[in-house]
């Protein structure tokens, strides 16, 4: 049986690879995102996630529409700044995308869920979750998702709903090579990151889309609350959240 799943930040990176993935096992799929991508094989409402009018128009619009049976919050920001450099504009501005948008986007489409009696809900943590240099913002939003999943899973599994997180390790996308693997110590950040994976390489967002399309699969009934470190092994030595 085919599902509708909304995707923020679904025309690029991970939630592009999860579109993909989706639309080939015949699922219908919507993303918001700032900017279109011919590449994404469903339907496109465009939104800047970090600007709460324009992400409310953009669902209103969705909700009229369609029943939307799962959603994937995918859409990301990462400002990195050391602790005593935190610019508290960018940390409001890392919370706003992160986590305001997550809930924003998962209370648009939960009472249809609710109504349906099924709904998938997928969020997107990340190993810096877990503890990394200069993620205090993007950290404390990662972790934020963790918890607000969990909670949501206590609060929905009686509506047959079930709410996961997929936490990426470092993944080759566009954003990761942007605030990582670009200017004159690109190479030395490179050799940093790859130290902390056990299997040497970076992630793709292939490879993450698979995670996320389990949990969003019916046959995922039963799991809930949960969170898979999709991370080539670099969650094994902090301590899993």
């Amino acid at each position: 049986m085919s599902n509708t799943v909304l995707i923020t930040g679904g025309t690029r990176g991970i939630g592009l690879a999860t579109a993909k993935r989706l639309a080939a096992q015949g699922h219908a799929v919507i993303a918001i995102a700032r900017r279109e991508n011919p590449e994404f094989p469903g339907s496109f409402f465009a939104a800047d996630l970090g600007n709460r009018e324009e992400t409310a128009a953009a669902l209103m619009q969705i909700t009229s529409r369609v029943a939307v049976d799962g959603i994937v919050n995918c859409a990301g920001l990462n400002i990195p700044e050391g602790v005593g450099e935190v610019d508290l504009d960018h940390l409001q501005q890392v919370l706003d995308v992160n986590i305001r948008a997550t809930v924003q986007c998962t209370q648009a489409v939960l009472p249809g869920m609710i109504g349906r009696r099924y709904g998938r809900i997928v969020n997107i943590s990340s190993r810096g979750a877990l503890g990394r240099s200069k993620r205090t913002s993007y950290g404390a939003a990662k972790a934020g998702i963790v918890g607000m999943t969990r909670t949501w899973a206590l609060e929905l599994a009686g509506h047959g709903i079930t709410a996961n997180v997929v936490s990426p390790g470092p993944t080759a996308t566009e954003m990761f090579r942007r605030n990582n693997l670009e200017g004159p110590q690109a190479e030395a950040t490179r050799r940093r990151f790859l130290a902390d994976v056990p299997m040497g390489r970076f992630g793709e967002p292939d490879e993450i889309a698979v995670a996320i399309a389990f949990f969003l699969s019916r046959e995922a009934s039963f799991i809930t609350g949960q969170t898979l470190h999709v991370c080539g092994g670099s969650s094994v030595g902090p301590m899993p959240l």
